[in-house]
């Protein structure tokens, strides 16, 4: 099997497997990830991409930081989410706030704040590989960068799908697809999911941080 094939598959399984989310089987969604995962570095592998070209590169990232426009990789981001949780208390109060707690009240300890840290940047990094590196990187050689994000961003909304308010839970959809469209972008522009990690994990650490100013 070839780079493009693998990629073709890869993208097929991860939406099976997300879709799944729609039918409440427990758990099968989550594997998408590992498949995101491990088929960026396959077909990486397979297509013998220089280390300069990787879509993830850790020695470059500086660098890279500055092709890509602030705009994106930090701007956005903190606009995104200080914008969400605020817009979200004068439609919901603190309902939305509670959906979103929890939907990921298993990954968050906050006794532990490094702990916390380190969980966010590895989660962030995890899923930038998956959806950006993969999904849209290597997406985009076969169906063009817009279709690619695009569908990536839906599919990736789609697998932070939990049960709610049918109002909240589309608010908090409609959220994560316009933040996975600003990690495409930065990804666009470096051309390194490190890049967009950094995005990722800026998001969800202010909106924490704004969660607890407002509502705690």
């Amino acid at each position: 099997m070839n780079g493009k094939n693998l990629t073709i598959a890869g993208i097929i399984a991860m939406t099976v497997l997300v879709l799944t989310k729609l039918f409440k089987i427990p758990r099968l969604a989550d594997f998408s990830l590992l498949v995101g995962i491990a088929c960026f570095f396959i077909v990486e592998a397979l297509d013998k991409t220089p280390d300069g070209k990787s879509g993830l590169r850790f020695s470059t990232v500086f660098s890279d930081l500055k092709k890509c426009s602030p705009l994106f990789w930090l701007i956005l981001p903190m606009v995104s989410s200080i914008g969400s949780i605020l817009l979200s208390k004068v439609l919901f109060g603190s309902q939305f706030v509670d959906h979103v707690l929890g939907r990921v009240e298993n990954l968050l300890n906050f006794e532990d704040t490094l702990m916390l840290i380190l969980r966010l940047a590895i989660g962030a990094l995890g899923e930038e590989i998956a959806f950006r590196g993969f999904f849209v990187g290597k997406g985009a050689t076969i169906m063009g960068f817009w279709p690619a994000a695009i569908l990536s961003s839906a599919i990736f909304a789609l697998a932070h799908l939990a049960t709610g308010s049918t109002v909240i839970v589309m608010y908090d959809m409609a959220g994560i697809f316009i933040d996975a469209i600003i990690y495409s972008l930065a990804f666009r522009y470096a051309r390194n999911c490190l890049v967009s990690s950094i995005s990722h994990f800026l998001i969800n650490v202010v909106g924490l941080i704004f969660t607890f100013l407002l509502f705690r």
